[in-house]
């Protein structure tokens, strides 16, 4: 690096000095040129956990051969997971199998629901997922997840109840190394590994996207802090995977904490952009655009890519333009949207289905009803919307136009995907909309909206600083209007 900024120099100075070192560093300011840097300041060993195998290749070949580059998962197959390697990638098989084997051979009833074994089944597998994503030393009650359908506290706990048993089952059996019933994945040996408190000989760790690590990761990262220098590197405004078990470990991390603030990706214009999201958010960190970046804010009429709040979003827009004509691709590819739209098929012929956003409905009606008048069931509403005039065989012949994005004009993706990427120029899709009105009037009668919940924040940060060169706030114009007095 020829010339450094003044933050990642004070960010080389304090990894030199031995401190704990908590880096926040926002979208596009050079982070991983960074740790390149503060790899180079120093002979020490260290490792570098990265988020995933293509983050730690790339790495591998920016940072000094003193840094050994993995996964945690990686680590966790060298030191314990190939005593699994019989199991690991078994023969698929449907749950209700596996469940049958674990003793699920009956359903269950709760209040006015009925749950098959299937339901059963598959949510006890779920279960053990989300204890292998925890930080417990065993499994309890909350490792179950929720149901739609089911959200009385008091069907919850009966149900969870009814789970944890064979959950349990399920985690004993994963402890044979050479066969048994449960299929075994790469996080079951993570989990087994963790519990095992593993202490690492490495003088200095780094953690990168520290603001969506697992509780599991978190743990064997700061267990290793009294024999070894810690660093996180993330960017908390980033955070935005809390629903899938998450969180973000920057903010409680002790040590110093040091910011790069300044955006090589975009120019000031988008900087602003990004910076009233921050503050929504009530991020630690502020952007500052470059100036040599031309980067503007407005209509776009060809973007490279539209990003949208969820999948179901992303089923609309891929609609719309593949009926302009369009040819479009889709971030990771249209499994997802196939699956929901199977889903809602078998709903509207009749028949149960297994996906778990659907799978206590028994008719096409009950979601319609649910999505329609209860508050829980709000987000299925464009679902309805999309499946009601168009017909679910007009979504799956759309979903199987869907080209690989290597051969579209345009890609369609959820901000959640596009997290990491960037292109030249975005449109944010309709889908990212504003929070519903309260009760309450101000002065002049109108509504007063309600607050900007910090999560959406986030995600609007994400979506918005995926553009280089111009931005269309499409779906998040309504912020234009926000009452200030009204933002948190």
């Amino acid at each position: 690096m020829l010339n450094p900024t003044d933050e990642q120099i004070a960010a080389a100075d304090a990894f030199r000095a031995g401190d704990h070192l908590v880096l926040q560093a926002g979208a596009g300011t050079g982070k991983t040129t960074t740790l390149a840097l503060l790899a180079k300041a120093t002979p020490r060993r260290g490792r570098y956990l990265a988020y995933n195998r293509t983050i730690a290749r790339d790495a591998a070949t920016r940072f000094p051969k003193t840094v050994v580059c993995k996964t945690a998962h990686a680590m966790a197959y060298a030191a314990l997971g190939h005593r699994y390697a019989r199991r690991l990638g078994g023969p698929r098989q449907p749950s209700w199998r596996t469940g049958q084997e674990l003793g699920i051979t009956k359903p269950l009833r709760i209040g006015d629901r009925e749950i098959s074994t299937r339901t059963l089944s598959n949510t006890t597998l779920r279960t053990v997922t989300r204890f292998c994503h925890s930080a417990d030393d065993r499994l309890h009650p909350h490792h179950v997840p929720r149901l739609r359908g089911l959200e009385d506290d008091e069907h919850y706990t009966e149900f969870a109840q009814t789970i944890v048993p064979f959950a349990c089952r399920a985690w004993s059996d994963l402890q044979h190394p050479e066969d048994g019933v449960v299929r075994f994945d790469h996080d079951h040996y993570l989990k087994m590994w963790a519990l095992t408190h593993p202490q690492t000989t490495a003088e200095y760790l780094r953690l990168d996207e520290a603001q969506d690590t697992n509780p599991v990761v978190e743990q064997i990262f700061t267990a290793q802090r009294d024999h070894a220098q810690l660093v996180m590197v993330g960017d908390s405004a980033q955070a935005i995977y809390h629903w899938r078990g998450a969180r973000d470990v920057m903010s409680g991390f002790a040590g110093t904490a040091l910011s790069l603030s300044r955006s090589f990706r975009f120019g000031p214009a988008l900087a602003a952009e990004a910076n009233r999201w921050l503050a929504v958010a009530d991020a630690p960190i502020r952007l500052t655009g470059d100036e040599a970046v031309p980067t503007e804010v407005g209509p776009v009429q060809r973007p490279d890519a539209v990003l949208c709040r969820t999948n179901i979003g992303a089923m609309a827009t891929v609609m719309d333009l593949l009926g302009a004509g369009q040819r479009v691709g889709l971030a990771g590819g249209g499994e997802s949207l196939r699956a929901l739209a199977v889903a809602a098929r078998d709903l509207k012929e009749g028949r149960r289905t297994g996906h778990p956003e659907l799978v206590l409905f028994t008719c096409w009606g009950e979601v319609q009803d649910y999505a329609a008048h209860d508050p829980a069931g709000r987000d299925l509403q464009p679902l309805v919307d999309l499946v009601d005039p168009h017909g679910t065989d007009a979504l799956l012949s759309a979903i199987a136009r869907i080209l690989p994005e290597e051969q579209a004009e345009m890609t369609v993706s959820t901000a959640h995907k596009a997290k990491g990427r960037e292109w030249a120029c975005v449109r944010i899709a309709e889908d990212l909309a504003p929070p519903e009105d309260t009760e309450e009037t101000d002065e002049a009668g109108r509504s007063v909206p309600g607050p900007i919940d910090d999560g959406e924040a986030r995600l609007a940060y994400v979506a918005v600083t995926r553009a280089r060169h111009r931005l269309d706030l499409g779906g998040l114009s309504w912020v234009n209007d926000y009452p200030q007095e009204h933002a948190p």
